[in-house]
This record gives C-alpha cells, structure tokens and sequence, in this order.
C-alpha cells in the first residue's frame, strides 16, 4: 500500500497552473526524483505532500501515523543554536513527551506517555543524535550560524535523519555540497530504509540514487522507472510522438477550418456533428500546453585576448593559517577550459583571483595576459538588486543592448530567457532560485568577455538549461575558468582540472587532463606509485638488520587449526562478496532492475550496502590472523 496518495490535485498562481489533475502515489522503500523546469511547481509539490501546504483541489492520503520531515532548500535554524540544538529538533515530539513524563502533571496518563516514548526510542534520544553527528562528521558543540552552507545542509539532513521518518522529502540536497559531500549523501540515501521523494538537478547524482523518475510536465506528473540516464531514452520517444500527434491534429484542424469557410452552397450540407468537431477542435487547440521552450543562449565574446591568458610560478599563498596554495604553477592559455574541484573552504576562489592577477600571491610570480575582458558569474547573484527590475538588470538606462553584431529589444533579450515581457518590470525579488540564476546568465552574457568564470552556474538550473550551457560553453572560443561540484557538467565542460590533494599536504594543487573521473582514476595511480616509491626508498635508507643474537625474537603465538582454516578460507569469501557486489552494482545501475517492483528494490540495494561493511570485516580479520601466521 503506497505510503502516500496525491488524487486529482489542482494548483495555480495566477493564470499558471502548476498542478492540473496531477496524482502520484509513493510506496515504501521508493527513491523518486522529482524533476522538471524552473518555475513549474516542484517545490510546491514537495510542500503539499509534507503538509505544509494544501492544493486548491485535490487530495492527499496518508498511510497511518507515518513520520513525514521536510529539508528546504535553504533550511533555518534558531538564531545561536548548536549543532546539538538544531539536530536535536528533529525529535521535537520525543524531547516533549519525555519531558511531560518526567515533570509527572497530573493531567497526563503516566502510562500513555511512556508506551509512546518506548514505541519511539524515545528514553535515549540524546544518544541517537551523537551517533547521527558522529555519522554526519559534525561538530556538537559548533554555533550552526558559523557554518558554512556545505555543513548547514549536513546539519539540516542529521535532523532528518536522527528523526527516523517514513518519508523523507529533500529539495536539493546536493546545492553547497563539494564532491566528497554528495558522493557521501548519495550512499547515505541509498541505504536510507524509508521512503524518498527529493528534487534535484545533479544528473550523476540522479544516476547513483533514483530508482524512478517524476517528471512534472505542464501541470502533469509523469512517471518513468529507472534512473536518469533510462530517463532520457524514454523522454525522447515520448516527445517525438507528442510532436507528431500536435502536427497531425493541427493538420486537421486547419482541413476543417478551409470546409467550414466554403460557399454558401456548401455551407446548406454542412454537418451538424462535423461543426461540433470542430468547435471541440478549437478548443482543444487553445487549451493546448506546448511544451516549454529552451533558453537561447549566446555570448558576445568581444576582442580575442593574447595567445598566454596567465602563467603561475611556484604561487604561494595563505591567511596566517596553514597555507592555501602553496608551490603552485600552471600556464593557461587561450581557450583552455579549466576546472577547479576540492572540498568547499580549501582556497579554490584564492586560486583563481591569483590567476586572473586580482590577488597577488604571497611568494612566487604571476603573469596575466593581455587584453583580458572578464565576466564573473557569481554563486551568491550578489551582483544583484533585489529591488532592480529585470530589465534594467539587464540594460539599466536603456531599451536595447548589444551582443556582438546584433541589437536586441531587451524584452526580446528576456524572452530569450524564457522571461515573459509582463515581468520586464518585475523587482529580481519576485523570481524563484532557478529564475534568479537565468537572469544572472542573462546579464552576464549581455557583457563582452573572452574570459568567463563561472562560480557554481548550476544551482538552481534546470536540466534543459544545464544541458544547453554546456554546449554554449563547449563551443566557445574564449577561456573557461569552472568552479562546480556537479560532475556531469563539468566533465562534459572541461579540457583539464586543477584538483586539490591538500590531504596529502597543506595547499597541494595539481593539474590533471580531462574531467573528474579521469582525475580520480589519475590521482590512484599517482598516489600508488608515490607510495610503491617512498617505501622503496626506505627500504633502501633502512639500516641493515641486527644478528639474530643481538635481540631474542618476540614469542609469536601460533594459530590454532580454526583459525588456520579459516585463514585459508578468507580469500574465496573476499572474491564471492566482491562479484556479488559487482553484480548488484551493475542491477543498480541498469533499468531492469526497477521494473521488479520496490520490494526486490529495496532487498538489492540494502543488499549493496551492506557487502562493503562485510568487506571491510573480512579484510581486517585476514590481516589479524596473516600477521600471526
């Protein structure tokens, strides 16, 4: 029985209906990803299913007493909370109940209330959060208000969790998180045992969680199995036989339209029911919802800049702490497509001020190239007045712009966008995330450059759009400096990557050819042969071993024939565990598998899960028992 039941349900603001006659149900163990364009309703969506908001008809049917939480986008917390505060509100209902029985009010049925705190764990609640934030790598006793926006949302998905629901609703988890931290929550949600419904636009990460696919579609809800990349497929053909049918109907519409315009002889044998035909015709057609269009993205790329953008030489720098680069050098040339990855806070944005000579380094030496025309795109969009309206955000003093050759109307410019013409003079205010984002690329894409930056263009983008700013930026002639931690954009993006390693050692930064995953699989070789070399090398330092004589040798107990035995067993186990996860992976990974229903879901990557955790047992007790034998 689905866990949660969405009938019929109607919703509009203005003259837009987000949600017409949608229904969705949710079973137990789904992991649902909820997607579609910017503006269309998914986070109301979200709301109305956590009961926070309610549709304009419509209903919800919820199984039992289910546990429901809901992570915003931007989650708030109490003003000087810590981190064990803030978590700790996830039990609200258990700190409560708990208390009510302690204080022993007359009032209260003493029997009652401890049926329901045992029914909820509710007697160790504050254990519950310390493993949670053990879990989460979060510090108790930090004031949340100092935290970065990566570990505000680690916060915010630790109160999620230590409350234990049925369902878990999360609108873009991903948004703040660096690499490691959306690898971490991808398998963190994988082996979450509830229900999940989430919004995201991370298609990698789409990939890794969802076991099926909610496209809200024109006030409709569409359901696919599998994850993204089934998606696609299947997106596709539907699209190409929806244009299809449109152009056969409009075909015979306009055949119907040339009949009912013949002469007055034709008009005496007209038929009553072909009239009404055409009367519904009409109004099918005008009731029509085309689907969206896409953003039509272009560049004024300006002047070309010099040959040599910028060359670093042994760059240092720091801020009184451990230095952020250190012995950096790089040459970056013209129409180099560059990525910058590491962990939020490590210095990326210090690197990049220094390339582009707005930071001087504190050792080494910086060579800037010349006739540099730069245009920052800004993750915060602190470039922009909230109190501006669109268009003088985009031409302030003026009705047209210039891009290139071309002079555009900038309500044409917006349109371009996907902005309608009545909200040119709409304050930045009045447009949602994803909206401020486009309008952000509109104006930076007003301005001539031939050298962008792009600081996290993808929050808050919908995929259409995703995908079309990749093309832009693949086929551009200028020079691309990408700071993001969504993995499909910048692989499909970047030539090369400076990469932060500085857990090997403080400011490390290299540079590696191609994307992300030719990054990983280069920066394992390179650390195992830095290793294979380094114990080389101290094999060859170490001091020749004293005689026998010299230090009687330790006692070493032997192994028993159990232990030998199993021993000897250890490795066929290690190989049968790691083909079944092999296999359970390439389930994962396909569309077969989510067609099975959630039930055998939930069994393979529960599964999945837990091989790793036997791995690791397995391989420590065979290096235990090895070192005896």
């Amino acid at each position: 029985m689905a866990l949660l039941t969405l009938t019929n349900a109607h919703l509009a603001f203005g003259h837009v209906a987000l949600l017409d006659g949608a229904d969705f149900s949710l079973e137990a163990g789904e992991r649902v990803a909820l997607i579609g364009r910017n503006g269309a309703g998914k986070s109301s969506l979200l709301k109305i299913l956590a009961g926070l908001e309610r549709p304009d008809d419509g209903e919800l049917q919820v199984q039992g007493e289910q546990r429901r939480f809901y992570v915003p986008q931007e989650p708030a917390f109490a003003p000087g909370a810590t981190v064990f505060e803030a978590v700790s509100e996830g039990l609200a209902e258990v700190k409560a109940l708990r208390a009510r029985f302690e204080a022993h009010a007359p009032e209260d049925d003493l029997d009652a209330l401890q049926t329901r705190l045992e029914a909820l764990d509710g007697w160790t609640w504050e254990r519950r959060v310390d493993e949670t934030l053990q879990r989460l790598r979060l510090d108790a006793s930090a004031v949340v208000d100092t935290l970065s926006g990566g570990n505000r949302k680690r916060v915010a998905l630790a109160q999620a969790l230590v409350a234990a629901p049925d369902v878990l609703l999360l609108d873009e988890p991903t948004n703040h998180l660096d690499l490691d931290a959306i690898r971490w929550l991808g398998e963190l949600l994988v082996a979450f045992r509830g229900a999940l419904l989430l919004i995201t636009h991370d298609r990698a990460f789409l990939d890794v969680v969802a076991t099926r696919i909610l496209e809200l579609d024109r006030g409709q809800l569409r359901s696919y199995p599998g994850n993204y990349s089934a998606f696609q497929g299947h997106k596709a053909r539907e699209l190409a036989n929806e244009a299809l049918a449109n152009a056969r109907f409009d075909k015979l519409l306009a055949q119907e339209e040339v009949w009912i315009r013949k002469g007055v002889e034709a008009r005496r044998t007209r038929s009553v029911a072909r009239i009404a035909r055409l009367e519904q015709m009409r109004h099918e057609h005008a009731a029509r919802r085309n689907v969206q269009g896409n953003v039509r993205l272009d560049i004024d790329r300006g002047g070309a800049s010099g040959k040599l953008v910028a060359e670093l030489e042994n760059v240092s720098k720091g801020f009184g702490g451990p230095p952020l680069v250190k012995d950096f050098s790089t040459i970056v040339m013209r129409g180099d497509k560059i990525g910058l990855v590491g962990p939020n806070g490590v210095g990326k944005t210090t690197l990049l001020k220094m390339i582009l000579g707005q930071l001087a380094p504190d050792s080494g030496s910086v060579r800037t190239g010349t006739k540099l025309e730069i245009a920052y795109f800004d993750q915060m969009r602190e470039v922009l007045n909230p109190n501006a309206t669109l268009a003088d955000t985009i031409s302030p003093g003026s009705e047209w712009i210039e891009i290139g050759s071309q002079r555009k109307h900038v309500m044409s410019y917006l349109g371009d966008f996907l902005f309608a013409p009545a909200r040119a003079n709409s304050p930045v205010s009045s447009l949602s995330g994803g909206e401020r984002n486009r309008l952000l690329l509109a104006r930076l894409f007003a301005r001539p450059a031939n050298v962008l930056v792009m600081d996290e263009p993808t929050n808050d983008l919908d995929i259409e759009t995703l995908e079309l700013l990749e093309e832009l930026l693949a086929d551009y002639d200028g020079t691309v400096f990408l700071v993001s931690h969504d993995r499909a954009f910048v692989d499909n993006v970047v030539t090369s990557l400076i990469a932060w390693e500085g857990d090997e050692q403080p400011g490390l930064w290299r540079e590696y050819e191609g994307g992300i995953g030719d990054w990983l699989v280069q920066r394992e070789r390179g650390r195992a042969a830095r290793q294979k070399a380094a114990a080389a090398q101290a094999a060859a330092e170490a001091p020749p071993p004293a005689p026998a004589a010299a230090a009687p040798a330790k006692p070493r107990s032997k192994l028993s024939y159990k232990e030998q035995r199993e021993l000897d067993e250890l490795p066929a186990r290690i190989t049968a565990l790691e083909q079944e996860q092999a296999t359970l992976g390439a389930l994962i990974g396909g569309s077969a598998l989510y067609t099975e229903g959630a039930a055998r879901i939930t069994e393979v990557t529960t599964r999945h899960a837990q091989i790793e955790d036997e791995l690791m047992q397995l391989l420590e007790r065979w290096e235990a028992l090895a070192k005896r034998g």
